[in-house]
């Protein structure tokens, strides 16, 4: 087995990424020692550099290579703030091409059972950032900590005179209401809509 510890170092380390069991940390292993030489370097060049480059926008706390993003470097984007947890939820949401307006990364939510208060978060970039601007969208997940988190920056942005709204969440599309849980059906109730 001691020839094989490269591969089992290989597999460890797919297998401590999110959501990759051992099964599937093997298959990806072993696709790694099946590619080319040159596809593998590429690879492995292609972590580095993400690593290197990549860091936070100095103005909105979302991934970006070295400076201002392209999101709060369009002059085009409407005067709107749309507060997130992490930067997946940007990519999710730029990803339906509806909403215009410009993001605040929050880098996590208000936890105190995980020692996360509201100084760990980027509220207070988020907070230098309210001149001008016309409406704040809480986009933070439904779960306590988040309502807890949206509650927070609703009581902290409130003395600014800005509008601000929060996401709604209902039943998603395909559900059956006997399987949906007393939150989301109640907050689908709360922003129900004239037809």
């Amino acid at each position: 087995m001691n020839n094989l510890l490269p591969l089992e170092r290989l597999i460890d380390k797919f297998q401590s990424l999110p959501s990759i069991g051992r099964k599937s940390a093997t298959r990806l292993a072993y696709h790694i020692l099946d590619i080319s030489d040159k596809e593998a370097n590429d690879f492995a060049n292609a972590i580095i550099e993400a690593k290197k480059c990549i860091g936070g926008c100095p103005v909105c706390q979302n991934l970006s290579c070295g400076g201002i993003c392209p999101i709060c470097s369009d002059d085009a984007r409407e005067k709107v703030i749309c507060v997130v947890e992490d930067s997946r939820a940007v990519n999710a949401i730029e990803s339906t091409r509806e909403y215009h307006g410009t993001y605040h990364v929050l880098h996590g939510v208000i936890s105190p059972i995980d020692g996360v208060g509201p100084e760990q978060l980027r509220i207070k970039e988020l907070l230098s950032r309210l001149d001008g601007i016309n409406e704040i969208i809480i986009a933070t997940n439904p779960s306590v900590e988040g309502e807890a988190t949206a509650m927070y920056l609703s009581k902290l942005i409130k003395p600014f005179g800005i509008k601000i709204t929060r996401l709604a969440y209902g039943i998603p599309v395909g559900a059956s209401l006997e399987y949906t849980d007393s939150i989301t059906l109640m907050r689908a109730i709360e922003g129900r809509r004239e037809m």
